[in-house]
């Protein structure tokens, strides 16, 4: 496998849409940009619509891929989400419930190991 950090993560992203998939989640976009903000994957499903930071990692691994979705990351994801929901295009979503997700990715060797963490932080508005 290459272990560059971008093949990595395109990987991850990959594994982490196919577990969404499986738990009913249909995959709205992929990378979304706003400006310089960015958001991994955005998923709707029957509760709402999902925020989902991915990370990804080769083993061994120091700390849980999860653990590296900060506070400051947070923001950044809760920011570009407000500018996703109020995009023109977005219009018929802004009913729905919003949910931030995180999920993670450890690849080892052959095996893959995907964990989600549905709602995994509520955004703080100050």
């Amino acid at each position: 496998m290459n272990t560059s950090k971008m093949t990595v993560g395109r990987l991850g992203e990959d594994e982490a849409c196919r577990k969404l998939g499986e738990l009913g989640h249909t995959i709205v976009e992929r990378n979304w940009r706003c400006g310089h903000l960015e958001v991994d994957i955005i998923s709707i499903d029957h509760e709402g619509i999902h925020f989902v930071e991915v990370k990804s990692r080769v083993a061994p691994v120091s700390a849980e891929p999860e653990e590296n979705v900060t506070a400051l990351k947070q923001r950044r994801i809760v920011a570009a989400a407000n500018g996703y929901l109020h995009s023109c295009k977005m219009k018929n979503f802004m009913a729905m419930d919003v949910f931030f997700d995180v999920i993670s990715v450890i690849f080892e060797g052959e095996r893959t190991e995907v964990t989600y963490f549905p709602q995994a932080y509520m955004p703080i508005y100050t």
